[in-house]
């Protein structure tokens, strides 16, 4: 039996890696912009909700070990295939494609911020970085994968230290006299939870690799967990370093406020320090984007929720159609203007939306395989019974709810989620129908797990 080698360490820096990137310090300059440092609070309860999904994702894990589907797969057996496709397959693939589109759109910006007088406007950027990754990709040829951990390490260990010397005002910059709170008010707060929210998604990217950790059993969730609450302390530090350098109102309005914060911090050494890991963060990010997202979708058409072609690979191994069909709406959002502050910031709320669903559905998943497998082995449980997934729902759902500090924002938002479910209950049901499946009939989890070997594809495809 070959040796697991990844330990605790190895799942940290996966999880950080994952979930930093320079769209997570756009929504930091805005939601610290907005309300001055109680934005911390918002963090915190965000990091807490997202907290509770990792639980809830471990024991799913712990009970369905190995799936490449994804989340679609736990779901796929609790409520059948109609709501896995409506919320795992659109909304969690459309969701986390929406966040590294932004991450996209924030490389253009970063590279306006060096280059001012670029006459290339920012969108050409962010396609020609597409562009190379979906290439990269398609020869399988992952040339940021070796230095994935350095980066992410590297990026979060500048932040640090760039904070640390904003905190404790070491910086060369004009240290600028403003309130610490813009707006304390409980209100306030809350309604930045969903932007908040968007700091700690994708703690789940870490799950596919506990076949090959050491004593996944206390590991993987206490990994993801140091994951979340390392990222809640380094932002921490730079929203007081924010709050000695850079004015709030300057902050909320920046496209790249952690190239505005470097700049105002350090000058020029500050701007190219910000600028050079907040480049090599986009690129680790949108690269793995487009890989995990494109294997996750592959894995979603082994249980019978995507078509077949998406589980084609080329001659390196690479399932190309999810990637081009994946990077290809990456490349039409990015094209169509994305750059700009507004719009990030509505996406960023929009993607926040669609994997918070999803989420509400993972601790709704916990409750009904605990149910209904009650004495099916799990090496790990979310502790305190039913009350960990309960709080995780409502509180998920409370930030849903107040997504935006004005009504026309969140019901754009709203209304941006409707359409996509529309689109995907066109694409559903004439499907499921063809298909001969139950809408609302879950698969046993023992024919789930099945459907992820090769030769059950083989052999039901000879069948039919």
């Amino acid at each position: 039996m070959e040796e697991k080698k990844l330990g605790l360490f190895s799942v940290i820096a996966t999880g950080v890696g994952v979930i930093v990137a320079t769209s997570c310090l756009l929504s930091l300059g805005q939601g610290a912009g907005t309300i001055g440092t109680p934005f911390i609070i918002s963090m915190m309860l965000a990091c807490m909700l997202n907290c509770f999904a990792t639980f809830a994702m471990a024991e799913l894990n712990a009970l369905m070990p190995n799936l490449t589907g994804g989340l679609a797969q736990y779901t796929l057996a609790c409520v059948g295939p109609f709501i896995t496709i409506l919320i795992m397959v659109g909304g969690y693939i459309f969701g986390n494609t929406i966040v590294a589109s932004v991450e996209c759109a924030m490389f253009g910006n970063t590279i306006l911020e060096i280059f001012p007088n670029s006459p290339i406007p920012a969108e050409a950027y962010c396609v020609g970085i597409l562009i190379i990754l979906m290439i990269v990709n398609l020869k399988g040829v992952d040339i940021f994968a070796k230095v994935q951990d350095v980066v992410a390490w590297g990026l979060i260990a500048s932040l640090v230290i760039l904070g640390l010397i904003g905190a404790l005002g070491l910086g060369n910059g004009k240290i600028v006299e403003q309130p610490a709170v813009v707006d304390g008010s409980f209100s306030s707060i809350i309604n930045m939870c969903g932007i908040a929210f968007f700091l700690f998604i994708a703690s789940e990217f870490v799950i596919p690799i506990s076949k090959d950790v050491r004593n996944a059993k206390r590991n993987i969730p206490l990994g993801m967990v140091l994951s979340l609450a390392i990222i809640l302390v380094m932002q921490s530090i730079l929203v007081i370093g924010f709050k000695n350098y850079t004015p709030w109102a300057d902050l909320a309005a920046s496209a790249s406020p952690h190239i505005l914060y470097g700049t105002l911090l350090l000058g020029n050494v500050g701007k190219v320090w910000m600028a050079i890991v907040a480049i090599l963060a986009v690129i680790s990010s949108v690269n793995s984007s487009i890989a995990g997202l494109a294997h996750i979708a592959a894995g979603m058409a082994k249980i019978g929720l995507l078509p077949e072609f998406f589980m084609k690979r080329n001659k390196n191994s690479v399932p190309y159609i999810s990637v081009l069909i994946i990077g290809g709406v990456m490349f039409i959002i990015n094209v169509t203007g994305l750059s700009t502050t507004d719009e990030l910031s509505f996406m960023i709320l929009s993607a926040s939306v669609i994997v918070m669903i999803a989420y509400i559905l993972v601790h709704i998943d916990v409750l009904i395989l605990r149910k209904r497998l009650p004495k099916a082995p799990r090496n790990f449980k979310v502790p305190f019974g039913p009350f960990i997934p309960v709080i995780g729902m409502a509180g998920t759902a409370w930030m849903i709810w107040n997504i935006a500090s004005d009504n026309a924002t969140r019901f754009k938002v709203y209304e941006l989620c409707l359409v996509m479910f529309a689109v995907l209950i066109v694409y559903a049901v004439p499907w499921l129908k063809m298909r001969k499946q139950a809408f609302f009939k879950p698969v046993p989890v023992e024919k789930v797990m099945a459907m992820e070997n090769d030769k059950y594809q083989e052999y039901h495809r000879q069948k039919s």
